[in-house]
């Protein structure tokens, strides 16, 4: 019985109010650090250095691309985004673009952008970046979000758990996604 406590309650214990007292960012740190081992090779950037790159008048900007489903899509989404199907990826979206086009792909949190980042890479997209914590730490840093064109105020929050990744303020009350594998 104590080994059953000392191998698994004691680090979840342990993991628990590490997270209560560090919080979000400690929280996609970890996600991010597990995404990145399953997908070593995709390349991150941070929600400045893409807000500056997408502001920039001087060179082309970004495709950018919403790894996420539909409805979370329907809620809002960062200006001019296309979305692409984060199960089933397809070209589509990036069809008259050559491969060398810089490409930013974004999800929830970033596990679901990476996998879609991982495929456009395979597929001999060469320039292709993860938007390090995604929409919800683009939203929770006050970045601007849209929805049919208009500036927005909420995220679909792709369920209970994660949403808690998303601060309440910008958290919508909608149905959660329907859990589907993302694993390639």
């Amino acid at each position: 019985m104590r080994a059953l406590l000392a191998v698994f309650l004691l680090p979840i214990l342990i993991g628990g109010v590490i997270l209560l007292v560090a919080g979000r960012p400690l929280a996609f740190d970890v996600v991010r650090r597990m995404t990145a081992r399953k997908f070593p090779q995709v390349e991150w950037i941070g929600a400045e250095e893409l807000a500056r790159w997408r502001e920039d008048p001087r060179g082309p900007r970004p495709v950018v691309l919403d790894a996420r489903t539909a409805e979370e899509y329907a809620v809002s989404h960062l200006r001019d985004a296309v979305r692409i199907d984060p199960y089933q990826p397809s070209l589509q979206p990036l069809q008259g673009f050559p491969q060398d086009t810089a490409i930013v792909v974004y999800c929830a949190v970033g596990y679901r952008s990476a996998r879609v980042a991982h495929f456009l890479g395979r597929q001999g997209y060469g320039n292709v970046y993860n938007l390090d914590g995604s929409l919800f730490r683009w939203a929770n840093q006050g970045r601007p979000i849209f929805r049919d064109g208009q500036p927005a105020a909420l995220v679909h929050p792709y369920d209970r758990l994660w949403g808690l990744l998303l601060a309440s303020d910008y958290r919508a009350r909608v149905p959660e996604v329907e859990r589907r594998s993302a694993a390639p």
